[in-house]
């Protein structure tokens, strides 16, 4: 359970922008959706195995708490981690998560968001995909040097992708601004050449997820990313429109 629940926590609240997390959980499967605050990105996943504690609708808020409790030294070793249930119009949910050290004399409760709550509060739409472009799967090397231009170019939040002779090519800036470009990946196939740009924050932190996961990024030439994320105990799909440059 404490690895679910860690693996949850690393692909939302861990990327700095996914703060409240909704769990749809059957017999056959669980699944995660989760959205920006500014809809810069969508989260839609599901573990490969379905959790059988957490069968039912719920919402997960406030991660950070949740991230406070799995990190605690008095949870390290040999902790009861429970989900807690109570019964709602005649069916037993999810309702929280108890946490106990070994010896029983420290405690913390986690509480989740109830199903009219978190469905009115987070109403994303479902990704109905498109035609991929452009697939590959990037490199520890090629983030890192996505990440160096991002330090090199802090004024612009933007990033614009194109292909050209082959090679997947990140751009900042324009001709009246400082700016840069790298080749992000070569021997690409697909053409994008629409100038959609993307947010740099919010998709160099999910690549950065590659230092510990199977990722492989997308594009679509209509303007649509996506980054699927493999973490070996579920898959996240980061669903991120463009923006307009």
């Amino acid at each position: 359970m404490i690895d679910i629940l860690r693996d949850i926590v690393k692909h939302t609240h861990g990327l700095g922008f996914l703060d409240l997390v909704k769990i749809a959980g059957t017999s056959d499967e669980t699944t995660i959706d989760s959205m920006a605050e500014d809809r810069s990105v969508i989260l839609q996943g599901s573990f490969h195995k379905p959790q059988s504690e957490m069968v039912g609708t719920f919402g997960m808020p406030q991660l950070n708490k949740l991230d406070i409790h799995l990190k605690c030294p008095e949870y390290k070793d040999k902790a009861k981690i429970s989900v807690l249930t109570g019964e709602r119009n005649g069916a037993s949910v999810p309702t929280g998560i108890h946490f106990e050290n070994e010896k029983g004399d420290f405690k913390n409760d986690y509480r989740f968001m109830n199903a009219e709550i978190i469905n009115e509060k987070l109403k994303t739409v479902k990704f109905k995909g498109v035609k991929w472009d452009v697939e590959i799967e990037p490199s520890v090397a090629s983030v890192q040097r996505f990440n160096f231009q991002s330090i090199a170019n802090t004024e612009h939040n933007s990033f614009v992708v194109r292909t050209e002779d082959g090679n997947l090519i990140f751009s900042f800036g324009d001709a009246a601004s400082h700016g840069g470009e790298f080749v992000f990946a070569n021997g690409v196939d697909g053409t994008l050449n629409k100038g959609w740009s993307w947010p740099v924050g919010q998709v160099l932190q999910i690549l950065k997820l590659s230092d510990s996961a199977k990722v492989t990024l997308h594009f679509s030439n209509e303007g649509a990313m996506m980054v699927s994320v493999d973490s070996g105990l579920g898959k996240y799909q980061y669903i991120i429109p463009a923006q307009a440059q």
